[in-house]
């Protein structure tokens, strides 16, 4: 999906101060209201009407922790995930830990047991 043009930005914008409501331009430029709502925030916390770039949303909670982890991993290869997040101290879901790992390149040489595996 690509961002919408500054033309309709400003034409958007122009209309809405010039006194039409926010249904009225949504409907005139085939728009969403919650993305006119949107623009006219960003211009007033902003002062900027130029398609926001990058990602949104939280900031990943262990990138900052990436190089104490990786030594962490040097140093206990064979541990669980659950014994890293221990190690660790930190209120982080395995499953993110586990993410962080992948994208780092580093592999846990143990895993828990698992159970339903069927031996026989």
């Amino acid at each position: 999906m690509r961002a919408y043009s500054i033309d309709l930005r400003e034409r958007v914008l122009m209309d809405w101060d010039a006194g039409l409501g926010t249904h009225a331009v949504a409907r005139k430029y085939r728009v969403s209201p919650e993305w006119v709502r949107k623009l006219r925030h960003q211009r007033e916390t902003t002062g900027d009407i130029a398609p926001r770039r990058g990602k949104t949303g939280p900031k990943p909670k262990l990138v900052e922790h990436a190089e104490r982890i990786t030594e962490l991993v040097r140093q206990s290869p064979d541990a669980t995930l659950q014994e890293l997040r221990q190690k660790l101290g930190l209120e982080v879901s395995v499953v993110t830990l586990w993410r962080l790992l992948k994208k780092l390149g580093l592999v846990l040489k143990k895993s828990p047991a698992r159970s339903g595996t069927g031996s026989t």
